[in-house]
């Protein structure tokens, strides 16, 4: 492996699904990176045809953002989609969001991006929330209220939850409250037991596509199963990572 293809594989590393909120490089995404002359040329998969063209789309322009900085010639494309064709043409013109997909673009790239990262900070919270929970099991639910950054234990989970939260551009203050809004406010204590519930369950959904689309990859490229790795998110959940 030459040393621009590792440096690429590593940057790919920032590659996020928008809905499953993992590296596309643990999903399996990444079909193959070749390197020739001035020309770095990355090949991404998905697990089905059908997947969504505007989460293909954000994948496919994301990976060509992080590489353009490695001082090659950069080519994204997208393999084996029903809208293959049309997104990598977009993305070898540099067409954008709206230019590749003209009228069919109902919202613009940084709405989609912020819809996604709203929902993986939810999930995120749901998490560190969890944990916290199950290490303090006489807590009941709505003085999860009072519970604020400093409060949880440092590890994994907690990152990641700092990590969303300034994706968001929420505040990463130490005082501030963990379970709250999508603009940082906090729900009143009344409320905490309902919008718990609302985000296990979005931490569920994302969870179990994650499964779902992991193992619709391994069956549609039976080649890519060594290409996944562990989901960082169970460990985070279960208590594993630090």
């Amino acid at each position: 492996m030459s040393d621009l293809v590792a440096k690429a594989r590593k940057a790919l590393d920032a590659v996020y699904d928008p809905e499953l909120d993992e590296p596309i490089t643990d999903l399996g995404f990444v079909r193959s990176v070749e390197h020739a002359g001035a020309e770095l040329t990355v090949h991404l998969r998905l697990p089905t045809s059908f997947c969504s063209p505007s989460f293909a789309y954000l994948m496919a322009s994301d990976a060509k953002d992080v590489l353009s900085g490695l001082g090659a010639r950069v080519t994204v494309v997208l393999d084996d989609h029903h809208d293959s064709e049309v997104i990598n043409r977009g993305l070898a013109a540099d067409a954008g969001y709206r230019g590749t997909f003209g009228h069919e673009a109902e919202t613009g790239l940084d709405e989609l991006r912020l819809t996604f990262r709203r929902k993986a900070h939810t999930a995120a919270m749901e998490r560190a929330l969890t944990r916290y929970l199950r290490a303090h099991p006489e807590l009941p639910e709505e003085d999860l209220h009072d519970l604020t950054l400093r409060d949880l234990p440092d590890g994994g989970a907690t990152r990641a939850l700092l990590r969303r939260r300034e994706a968001l551009g929420l505040s990463t203050d130490p005082a501030s409250p963990v379970l709250a809004d999508d603009h940082g406010n906090p729900y009143p204590r009344e409320d905490v037991p309902r919008r718990l519930r609302f985000a296990r369950s979005v931490r569920i959904s994302v969870d179990g596509n994650a499964h779902f689309c992991r193992g619709l990859l391994r069956t549609r490229y039976p080649d890519s199963a060594p290409d996944q790795g562990p989901r960082a998110a169970d460990s985070l959940l279960e208590g594993k990572a630090s």
